[in-house]
């Protein structure tokens, strides 16, 4: 006849080493050698109890590298078997083993910490070039996609070939990806045509195929500068934003490569900050910032500014 679950985690809790690995192991995920330094046993004796403890379902772990880290399974159990460790975890906290345990285990944990204090102090002046090697060029701004509303809908607005709008669909309830040009259009339908919530459509900046009071959010990235009249293109933006919405636009600052006009048909020779906010302003946005970009290393173009207006909730 099967013995009942309960004899099994009794058992188990009745050996005063492993109630002390579960005190440990209820607020730490831990090594068997972090385990074994904060209890002070051998090896072995921690790696045979952490075994009859995973059996009975009081622990469970994960593969960590070539570690593995244990940690009580509180979320797991079942009712009974809680009330069974809020027994024997009261009674074995009041022992004098338990707080020696418990400042050892502080212990290992600053250790942690300071492993990794050492990394930073020794790699500080190489941590841009080491982190691009391992994850890629601005990674971090890839991640602040993350803070875009999940019901936002999001005017792509000059999408070019869609790489913008392919970055953002994760995030946003729609996009609504926006360009003139027939070639680029047809680059970006076949990039996004996978994307069930990127609706792309022909259209100019000045007169947008996209309802008033429908953007949450309007993006404009190194589009401005082929606009011959920006003034009459962000009215046409501001329309189209719900109030309280905000427009975006990236582009360049004041330069000199007036090759730019021959080559790629530029407009504008840049924007300064104070041509963005007066022209904001007359299109109807109430607040407007403007901040240069840093300059990325490798790179040729002029520096890129960010502009954030604000569509009052007035308006």
């Amino acid at each position: 006849m099967k013995q009942n679950p309960v004899f099994d985690r009794l058992t188990a809790l009745a050996d005063p080493i492993r109630a002390r690995l579960l005190l440990v192991l209820e607020r730490y995920e831990l090594t068997v050698g972090e385990v074994r330094a904060a209890l002070q046993l051998p090896q072995s004796t921690v790696s045979r109890h952490l075994r009859a403890l995973a059996d009975t379902g009081w622990v469970v772990s994960r593969e960590d590298g070539t570690s593995n880290r244990y940690r009580m399974a509180s979320r797991e159990l079942d009712a009974p078997a809680r009330r069974l460790w809020q027994s024997v975890r009261d009674e074995v906290g009041a022992m004098a083993t338990a707080a020696r345990d418990t400042e050892r285990v502080r212990g290992v944990i600053a250790a942690r910490h300071s492993t990794s204090q050492q990394f930073f102090a020794s790699s500080a002046a190489q941590w841009d070039k080491l982190r691009t090697e391992l994850f890629g060029v601005r990674t971090e701004l890839f991640a602040l996609l993350g803070l875009l509303d999940s019901r936002a809908t999001v005017g792509d607005l000059g999408c070019g070939a869609g790489q913008l709008s392919e970055t953002m669909a994760p995030f946003a309830k729609r996009i609504i990806a926006v360009d003139e040009s027939a070639a680029m259009l047809r680059a970006a339908r076949a990039r996004l045509s996978l994307l069930d919530n990127v609706d792309v459509r022909q259209g100019t900046l000045e007169a947008l195929p996209v309802d008033a009071h429908e953007l949450d959010l309007g993006v404009v990235s190194l589009v401005l500068h082929y606009v011959a009249e920006p003034v009459p293109a962000l009215q046409s933006i501001h329309k189209a934003l719900k109030k309280d919405g905000r427009l975006i636009i990236v582009d360049m600052l004041p330069h000199d490569r007036s090759e730019y006009r021959e080559t790629m048909g530029h407009v504008w020779q840049g924007f300064s900050a104070d041509q963005i906010t007066a022209w904001g302003k007359e299109a109807g946005f109430n607040t407007v910032r403007v901040h240069p970009l840093p300059i990325a290393p490798n790179t040729k173009g002029p520096t890129l500014f960010t502009a954030v207006l604000i569509k009052s909730n007035r308006t």
